[in-house]
């Protein structure tokens, strides 16, 4: 079974109307920070990206950012990092981010967030990673989303077992714990299955 040791966030680079959804990254930072597990993310120091790196930063915790030499020109690096890995292209940033992490977890955001969460969990369900995956629905911002994957799945495009791979909840002092419960699970799965 996979140690958690790294978690990729995938969140705004905006701070988003509610106040709730900084507090969230920045808890979310802190945790990791404190619990001794990386942050994995896309490099920034705006928005919610710049939140939950400085929390983790401030807790004492190792961040990871990767990001395109495009948004580098637009001045949006965040400068204080333990590692910051500037790529060629946002692909490149996807890939090295997901090869750095041991799970993923979505944040509020907008459409890049959107996107990445989607090819990630894209990802687990072509058997390209086994890694656990979860959304902070931090004031039921993904209900629309969870509601999305229901329905696909009530409509067949889904299966239950692949819509089960995305964990959701609304409390961020659980996502490690679902994170590592995730993780178990499917470690169990794989165990039956080779013994099958």
């Amino acid at each position: 079974m996979q140690a958690l040791t790294s978690v990729c966030i995938f969140c705004g680079s905006r701070p988003g109307r509610d106040p709730a959804y900084l507090d969230a990254a920045r808890t979310v930072g802190a945790l990791l920070g404190s619990s001794g597990v990386d942050l994995v993310y896309g490099g920034g120091s705006v928005g919610l990206m710049g939140a939950v790196a400085d929390a983790a930063l401030t807790a004492g915790g190792r961040v990871i950012g990767v990001i395109p030499q495009v948004l580098v020109d637009m001045e949006q690096g965040h400068p204080g990092l333990t590692e910051l890995h500037v790529v060629g292209s946002m692909h490149e940033r996807k890939r090295m981010m997901a090869d750095l992490a041991s799970a993923f977890v979505a944040l509020p955001g907008g459409l890049g967030t959107f996107e990445e969460l989607c090819e990630i969990l894209t990802w687990a369900v072509l058997g390209i990673h086994r890694k656990p995956c979860a959304v902070l629905d931090v004031g039921g911002y993904y209900q629309p989303l969870l509601a999305l994957l229901d329905h696909a799945v009530a409509q067949g495009f889904l299966g239950e077992s692949q819509r089960a791979f995305l964990t959701a909840t609304d409390d961020p002092r659980d996502l490690l714990p679902a994170l590592r419960r995730q993780t178990a699970a499917r470690y169990a799965t794989r165990v039956a299955a080779d013994n099958a």
